[in-house]
C-alpha cells in the first residue's frame, strides 16, 4: 500500500517516514528483525499508512538486553561522574528541543494526538529530563551512620539495565517520565513502546546517537506486546521493570517479573472523580470538566470519567457542559480548528461505541448522545464526546473506557459525596471542586487514589510523586525525588572499630 502523506508534513518528517521499513536501535545500531517480520503504523485520523516498523522477536529483545548490559559495565555510563553524564543528558535535552516541531508532528500523526497537545509532550519530556538531571548533580549518594563501635555508610548505585514498555496515549511524554530517572541515575534502558504509536521513540534513539549517549545505553525495540513485550518483561538480565497501561496486561507483567524476581513499577489505569459541591462557578467548572474529557479524545488514564455534583447545581452544571461539548470541533488532528482529534484505532473506537451501547442498555440515562463522528476528507477513528448518567453499579461507571465519555450522578452532602467517589476498584487520580478550602482539604484527603487535585484536574508538575493504588498501580509513582532513588540500589559497608 503506497503511503499518503498530508500535504503540510514537515520534509524531514516525511524523510523520516519514508526510511522504512523503520529499524530497531539496539547497541547504537539500526536492526531489523531476526525474521524479517514488520507491521504498519497508521495515522488514526484518516487511516493512511505511515510507516512499515521492524517486527522484533524474542531473540532480538535478547540481544537489546545484552547490548544494554554491556553498556552498563562497559561504556562508562554507569561509573561517570554525575556532571559528565549530566552533559550528555542535556545534550539530548537539546536536541529534542530543537526538533520539537518535528518530533511533535511525528507523534500527532502517529498517535492521533492534536498537534499543540503534541508539542506540549515534547516539552514534557525536555522538562522531564532536565529534571531529573539537574538532580541527580545534587543527590549525596553517599551517607555515613552514627552507629555505636563501627565505622558504617550507605552508598546508592545504578542497578543495571531497565526495561520500559509504553502505552500509546502519551508515547513520548511518557517515555521521558520513565527513562529520565533511570538514565540520570546511571541505568541502562530497554525500551519497547505501543505498536500503535512506535515511531518517536526510534526517532528519540537515533538522536541519543548523534548526540554521543554511548551505543546501548538507550535501545529501543518495536514490535508487538504477546512477542516483543512479553518476551521483556520475562527477561531474567533485567534489573528493574516499568510498564504502563492497562491492569490487565499489567498483571502478566507483574506475573512475569515475579518469577524473576525482578521489581516491577506499574502504572495503570484509572476511573477518577469528580467532586463538584454547590459553591462552585458552574460556567467555569463545566469549561474545565469539558477541557478534560475531551483532551487527547479522552485517552487519559488519570481523567476525570466520573462526575459527582451536588443535587441543587446538577440540572445547571449538567446543561452548561452539554452545550460546551456540542460545541467541541471533532476533526483531524493537525488541522488547527480541531480541539479533539480521533481516537488511537478501530479497536479502540468500537471499545468507546461499545461502553455506550452497554452502558444505555444498562439502564443510563443518554444525557448526551455519542457515537461515530463523520469528518469531511478523513477516513479515520472519530467519536463523538457523551454523558451517561445514573446508578453507579453501571458498567460505564465502573469500568474504564478510555474515550471522551463521563458518567455523571448526584449527591447531597460531603459524606456521600466522598463514599461515591471511593466506590471503585480503581485508585489514581480524583478532584474536588469547591471554594471552601476546608472541605477541599478534607474530601481530597479522604478520597482514596494517589493523587488529588483541588479545583483542576490533570495536574503535573515535577516535584509532586504521581502514582496509583489499588488496581491503579504498584511499585512506586513518577515524577519526585523518589522516582530517581527507586533507580539506585541501596549498600551498607561496616567496619567494626
Amino acid at each position: 500500500m503506497t503511503t499518503v502523506m498530508p500535504t503540510d508534513v514537515l520534509p524531514e518528517v516525511a524523510s523520516f517516514l519514508a526510511g522504512g521499513p523503520l529499524q530497531a536501535v539496539i547497541g547504537g545500531r539500526s536492526v531489523a528483525a531476526c525474521n524479517g517480520e514488520v507491521f504498519e503504523t497508521r495515522d488514526p485520523g484518516s487511516r493512511n499508512r505511515l510507516a512499515e516498523v521492524c517486527a522484533m522477536q524474542p531473540d532480538d529483545v535478547n540481544r537489546a538486553v545484552a547490548a544494554a548490559a554491556d553498556a552498563f559495565a562497559h561504556s562508562g555510563w554507569a561509573t561517570m561522574a554525575p556532571n559528565d553524564r549530566g552533559v550528555l543528558l542535556h545534550r539530548l535535552a537539546d536536541a529534542v528541543e530543537k526538533r520539537k516541531k518535528i518530533i511533535a508532528q511525528i507523534e500527532s500523526l502517529d498517535a492521533g494526538k492534536v498537534l499543540a497537545q503534541a508539542e506540549g509532550d515534547v516539552q514534557n519530556f525536555v522538562d522531564t529530563l532536565r529534571y531529573y538531571t539537574n538532580m541527580a548533580l545534587h543527590v549525596q549518594r553517599r551517607s555515613a551512620l552514627a552507629v555505636s563501635g563501627h565505622e558504617a555508610w550507605t552508598i546508592r548505585s545504578p542497578w543495571g539495565p531497565c526495561g520500559f514498555i509504553f502505552p500509546w496515549n502519551f508515547p513520548f511524554l511518557l517515555i521521558g517520565w520513565g527513562i529520565s530517572p533511570a538514565l540520570a541515575a546511571g541505568n541502562t534502558v530497554v525500551i519497547k513502546p505501543a505498536e500503535d504509536t512506535p515511531l518517536s521513540a526510534i526517532y528519540l534513539a537515533r538522536l541519543a546517537k548523534e548526540v554521543g549517549i554511548p551505543d546501548g545505553v538507550i535501545n529501543v525495540i518495536p514490535g508487538l506486546g504477546e512477542t516483543a513485550g512479553a518476551a521483556l518483561s520475562a527477561h531474567p538480565g533485567l534489573k528493574r521493570m516499568s510498564f504502563t497501561g492497562s491492569p490487565e496486561v499489567g498483571r502478566l507483567v507483574a506475573a512475569a517479573c515475579g518469577r524473576n524476581l525482578v521489581p516491577a513499577k506499574l502504572e495503570l489505569g484509572g476511573k477518577g472523580a469528580a467532586v463538584v459541591f454547590d459553591d462552585v462557578n458552574v460556567r467555569q467548572t463545566a469549561r474545565k470538566l469539558v477541557d478534560a474529557i475531551t483532551f487527547h479524545t479522552g485517552q487519559v488514564c488519570c481523567d476525570a470519567t466520573r462526575w459527582l455534583i451536588h443535587h441543587s447545581i446538577y440540572g445547571e452544571l449538567v446543561e452548561a457542559c452539554v452545550d460546551r461539548l456540542k460545541r467541541v470541533a471533532v476533526g483531524h488532528q493537525l488541522d488547527p480548528a480541531t480541539q479533539m482529534g480521533p481516537v488511537v484505532n478501530e479497536k479502540q473506537r468500537d471499545r468507546v461505541l461499545g461502553y455506550l451501547r452497554r452502558g444505555a442498555a444498562e439502564g443510563a440515562e443518554v444525557v448526551l448522545e455519542g457515537g461515530a463522528a463523520a469528518v469531511p476528507g478523513h477516513d479515520g477513528f472519530y467519536v463523538k464526546p457523551a454523558l451517561l448518567a445514573g446508578s453507579l453499579e453501571n458498567v460505564a461507571a465502573r469500568e474504564e473506557i478510555f474515550g471522551p465519555v463521563a458518567y455523571l450522578a448526584s449527591f447531597s452532602d460531603e459524606e456521600e459525596a466522598i463514599r461515591m467517589a471511593n466506590h471503585t476498584d480503581y485508585g489514581l487520580a480524583n478532584s474536588v471542586w469547591t471554594s471552601d478550602l476546608g472541605r477541599a482539604h478534607r474530601v481530597a484527603e479522604a478520597m482514596v487514589a494517589g493523587s488529588s487535585w483541588i479545583n483542576a484536574h490533570n495536574l503535573f508538575p515535577h516535584g509532586v510523586p504521581y502514582g496509583g493504588v489499588n488496581k491503579s498501580g504498584m511499585g512506586g509513582g513518577v515524577l519526585s525525588v523518589e522516582t530517581l532513588f527507586d533507580y539506585w540500589r541501596g549498600q551498607s559497608i561496616v567496619r567494626p572499630l
